[in-house]
This record gives C-alpha cells, structure tokens and sequence, in this order.
C-alpha cells in the first residue's frame, strides 16, 4: 500500500510546487512585448536610413546630370573655339602666303641687288609691323566675338565705331590695294551682319518694350541700316496694332453701336504714334514719310473692312448709329493727323462713302416699310407733344390710323435724325435730306389711296393694293390733308432743324475741314420746294376727285350740259336784271360753301391751308370746263346758235359764283 501511495505522489507532484499559469503569462508577455518593440524601433531606424538613403542618391543624380549637360555645353563651346582658331590660323595663313607671294614677286623684278637686299630687309621691317597689325585685329575680332556671343551690343557697337573712325578705309565700299586691311574688312562685316541679325531678331520678339525696340532700332541707325531700322519701326507697330485689334474684335457684338469708335481709335493712334516715333528717330526724310503713309493707308482700308463685317444688321437703326460714330471718330482722328503731316480724309471717305450709302438706303427701305404700314402698332414709339400735340387735334374727325401713321412718319424721321453725328450731317446731310423727302412723298401716295377713287378703273387698280382705311365724309378728307399739311409745314422743319443747323453753321465757318463736299450741298428752298410738290400732288388729287364726283353722276353722266344755254327751257334761262347761274354750278356753290364750313372746324387755326384748298378747287372746276372739249363744241355749233340769255350766263353767270366762294 505504501508502495502504490509512493508512485502516486511521484505522477503527481505536490500543488505547492506548481507555477501558476498567470504568472507563467506575466513573465513571458512582458518578454515579448519589449522584443517586439525594440524589433519596431530598429525598424523605423532602418526606414528613415532608407529613405535618407534614397534622397541623397536623387539629389547626386540630379546633380550628375547638371553636370552632363554643363559638360555637354562646354564641349560644345570648346568646340566653337576649335574652329573658330582653325578659322582664324587659316586667315592668318592666307594673309602671310598672299603678303610673301607679292614680296617676292616683287624682288624677282628687281634687277639690282642692293635694292633688293634692301627690299628684303624693309620687309622684314614690314612683316613684323603687319604681324603687329594681325595681332591687334585678331584680338579686336575676338572681342567682338566674345561680346557677341554675351549680347552686349552697346559695346559691340562702341567698338566697331572706335575702330572706323580710327581706320576710315574700313567704311569705305571699295576695295583697297592692300590684302590685309581687306580681309580684315571681309571679317568685319561678317561680324557686323551677326549684329544686324541679333538686332532684327530683338526688334521681333513678341514681347518687346518700347524702350528695348527704340535701343535696338537705334543700334541699326549707328551701323547704317537706316531703311531696315525704319521698316522694322513699322512692322512692330503693325504687329501691336494687330494683336490689339484681334483682343478686342470678340468684344465687338457686346458694343454694337460704338465698337467702331473703338476700332478707330486703336488704329489712328497707332498710325499717329507710329508717325511721332519715326520723325524723332528718322527725321523728316520723304522716304520714310512716304513709307509712313503708305502703310497708313493700307491700315485705314483693314480699318474699314473690320467695320463693315463686324457691323450690325445694315436695316436697323443701331447700324445707322454706329456708321455715325464711324465717321466722327475717324474723321476727327485725321484732322489730328493732319498736324502730323498725314492728310487722310478724303481716303477715308472714299472708303466709307459705299458703307454709308448702303446703311442709308437700307435704313430708308426700314423706314419706308414702317411708315406704309398703317396697320403696325405704335406702343414703345413715343412722341413728346411738342410733336403729337398739332397732329392729335384731328384724331377726333379722322380714322385713328391717319393720325397715327402720322406720328409714326415722325418718329421715324426723327430716330434717323438723332443718330447722325455733326461730320455724318456734315458729308452726308444732302443725301439723307433727300431721302427723307422722298420719304414724305411716299407718305403722301398712301395718302393718295386713301381718297375715293376717280372712275372705275382706278378702283380696280386699288382693289390690288389693299387700304387699311378710306376718307369718304369731307371732314376726314379735310383731316388727311391736315395731316399731311401740318407734317410738312410744321413738324418736319422742327425734326430736321439739326440738320440745317450744322450745315448753315459749316458755311458760316468756311473751314476747309468743316466745308461739305460739293455734291452734298442743298439749299432749303429747294428741299422745301421737293415738299410742296407732293403736298400739291395730294391737294390736287383731292380737289379733282371732289369736283369730277360732283360734275358726273353714280351713273356717269355729267350734270354740266350745255344744252342748257341753249334750248331757252328752264327757270336758270330765265332773263333777269340780277341772273343767278346755272343750277349745276348753284348746287356747286352750296357744295363748296358746306365744305368751307366743314374746314374751318377740322382745320381751325390753318387758315392759310383753307384758302389755299379753296382757290385750288375753283382752278380745278375752270380746268376742267376749259379741257372739256364736248362742252365747248355744243356752244360753237352753227346749227343751235348761242342766244344772248345763254351767253349772258356762260360768260357772267358762271365764274362769278365759283370765284365768290373763296370770300
């Protein structure tokens, strides 16, 4: 039994002697740990060794780098220097075989030897004062070269003009009959054509200032290449001038009406600095000048060609405007010019003068278009009542319409009026008055149409061309004369009094810059005169139609038969101590006085138009009893001779009471 207790305890020791499992963790946690720590800390040293590592390698590699290219370049520069000695001993080894070559020409045509001993000895003498001169001319050639190649032109041209003036010959065009000073020369001007081209190539660069261009056209002027320093003067001005004007020509739609005042300002003061800078650094030399306003002009052109493509729509009003703005800036840019020695106004209006008239005539088609069409509305087209105010009175006897299209025709006249400039008025003025009073005689045939129509045939002639509304009662026939009376003689003059006025004040002036063109003058009696003359058209239409749709009836026959002289039947041919005329012209009479009464209420105030409408009519009444030829031949028939009743009444009878109806 003990035995078996004895093996127990050695399987199975005693408790007290067993490490707890905690602290068998604790120990060998805490081991752990540190040595994964200290593995994560050498880590970290190792990285940043690493990435040190790695910066110091592409930094050394981009420094050999630096160094390959630097290495590069100065074995090419190196090179440069190999040849351009190699250059050089050749030169130098041509001018000692030429110089030899003639010394010994020249002893062999010596005969005698004293003198060509010393010959020899002088040119011994001789060659050492030429290899003097070769080596001041190689080491001036090569300090023109090395600052050459560091741009320094100001000293580049100090010393090619230091060594001229010291040696004349070196400007001279000729040949010299010494080898040496001509070779030297040759080098020269190779070196001198490197300078030329290094200043041609600073006078193009885009980016070039003033003052860089002005010192390098100035270096040109020292080297002599006046003519090329000129033309490059105006190639940079030209190449600003373009890119100033390729800036703004995206801008042009944003400024429909004044881009051209712009266009024309960017290209007249480019041609007017351009002129100032080259009589200050060229003088007034004619060739330049002439260059000067050659290229002005061939500017002006490319000026007037932008302004024609960029321009509004040619039929509105805002393209109207903007030809206006057109020609009073650029014409005032040429009277400035013009102290500059540049006269460039008359090109500039034969340049213009097509657009102008083609923004005229299209802005008078608009016009017309507007002023014809009676059925438009006028909303957004206001009048002040300095002009609505005299045409208003005959809204109450009148169609609407007629009034309106009145206030139209003026507002319309006067938008076009208030668009022109004073130059425009100036050099245009003739033209647009013109325009304007064959505007109003436009106005004054759909007028026309408006009267009732005179046969048959006129009816159907108008029954093609539609008319928005009639005068059939005499107030507003009386009312379609008014207006037409009242456009002509009162509102028209007021809307253009500007126009007159400019050009009244151009002739007072007597500027020869002020002075409009001899095909543009017009005298105000004649363009009056142009008015009267559609306004007689209308009246005598008038006065026609009511005095022939009196003498026929609806069916065409005449109520004047002279049959009535003659016959003796009737109460009109009764004799009497006081005869009245006839009953056709009584009922004439009557006609004529209701009308007079009718005219002085819709024309009340216009007593000088009622008169003038009244005295017309009676012409018109004895016009045509003096045409009428089958009147006249029933009087002077043989057969049914005149008796002295019916002459009585023919020859008294009838004018006295239609001339008594003007009183």
């Amino acid at each position: 039994m003990r035995m078996e207790s004895s093996e127990e305890e050695d399987d199975f020791p005693c408790i007290e002697s067993v490490t707890p499992q905690s602290k068998i963790d604790s120990i060998y946690q805490s081991k752990t740990e540190k040595g994964i720590r200290k593995i994560c800390f050498e880590l970290l040293d190792l990285k940043d060794a690493v990435e040190n590592l790695c910066g110091n390698t592409r930094t050394k590699c981009l420094a050999f780098l630096r160094l390959s290219e630097e290495v590069v370049e100065t074995e090419h520069e190196l090179n440069e220097l190999r040849k351009h000695i190699s250059a050089q001993g050749i030169l130098v080894q041509d001018l000692m075989n030429g110089v030899c070559r003639e010394l010994d020409e020249w002893s062999r045509t010596s005969g005698d030897v004293q003198e060509a001993n010393e010959s020899s000895q002088s040119s011994d003498y001789g060659d050492t004062f030429m290899n003097d001169m070769e080596d001041e001319n190689m080491l001036f050639l090569e300090n023109i070269d090395v600052l050459l190649a560091e741009h320094k032109i100001e000293e580049v041209i100090e010393a090619i003009d230091a060594k001229e003036r010291s040696h004349p010959e070196l400007k001279s065009s000729g040949d010299t009959s010494s080898t040496e000073p001509s070779s030297f020369k040759s080098a020269l001007s190779k070196r001198k054509k490197m300078l030329e081209n290094q200043l041609v190539e600073i006078t193009e660069r885009p980016s070039i200032g003033i003052v860089e261009l002005k010192k390098a056209l100035s270096a040109l002027l020292k080297l002599g290449k006046g003519s090329l320093a000129h033309q490059l003067l105006v190639n940079s001005y030209r190449s600003r001038l373009r890119k100033s004007i390729e800036a703004f020509l995206p801008l042009c739609p944003c400024y429909p009406e004044t881009y051209s005042a712009t266009l024309s300002n960017l290209v007249f003061s480019t041609i007017s600095l351009t002129t100032k800078e080259s009589g200050a650094m060229f003088g007034d030399n004619p060739v330049y000048s002439n260059r000067i306003i050659q290229w002005a002009e061939r500017e002006i052109e490319y000026f007037v060609r932008l302004v024609k493509e960029h321009a509004p729509p040619s039929d509105g009003a805002p393209a109207l405007h903007a030809a206006s703005v057109c020609v009073q800036a650029s014409l005032n840019h040429c009277n400035a010019l013009e102290k500059q020695g540049l006269k460039l106004s008359k090109l500039l209006l034969v340049l213009l003068h097509p657009y102008m008239e083609e923004v005229l005539e299209l802005n008078y088609i608009r016009a017309r278009k507007a002023v014809l069409d009676f059925a438009s509305s006028d909303e957004g087209k206001p009048l002040s009542p300095r002009f609505a105010s005299p045409l208003s009175t005959f809204a109450t006897t009148s169609d609407t319409l007629l009034v309106e299209s009145g206030m139209r025709f003026i507002y319309i006249v006067k938008e076009i009026v208030e668009k022109l400039t004073q130059l425009v008025i100036l050099h245009f003025g003739a033209n647009i008055l013109t325009r304007i009073s064959h505007l109003f005689d436009k106005y004054v045939d759909s007028l026309i149409k408006a009267l009732p129509g005179l046969s048959e045939d006129d009816n159907l002639t108008e029954l093609k061309e539609p008319v928005p509304f009639r005068a059939e009662t005499d107030s507003q026939q009386l009312a379609l004369l008014g207006t037409a009376f009242t456009i002509a003689e009162e509102l028209l003059p007021m809307v253009v009094s500007r126009i007159w006025n400019v050009l009244n004040e151009s002739k007072e002036a007597g500027s020869e810059n002020m002075m409009p063109a001899a095909n543009n003058t017009v005298e105000l009696k004649d363009w009056r005169r142009q008015l009267q003359h559609s306004l007689d058209k209308l009246r005598d239409n008038f006065c026609r139609q009511y005095v022939v749709n009196f003498i026929y009836s609806r069916d065409g026959d005449a109520r004047l038969d002279a049959q009535i002289y003659l016959s003796g039947v009737g109460q009109d041919t009764i004799w009497d101590t006081d005869p009245l005329p006839s009953l056709p012209f009584q009922a004439l009479f009557g006609k004529l006085q209701q009308l007079a009464t009718v005219a002085g209420d819709v024309l009340l105030g216009r007593e000088k138009i009622q008169k003038v409408l009244l005295a017309r009519l009676t012409e018109t009444v004895v016009m045509w009893l003096s045409d009428e030829q089958e009147f006249w031949s029933v009087l002077e028939d043989d057969s049914a001779p005149l008796q002295p009743l019916g002459l009585q009444q023919v020859f008294c009878y009838i004018y006295y009471p239609v001339f008594s109806c003007t009183t």
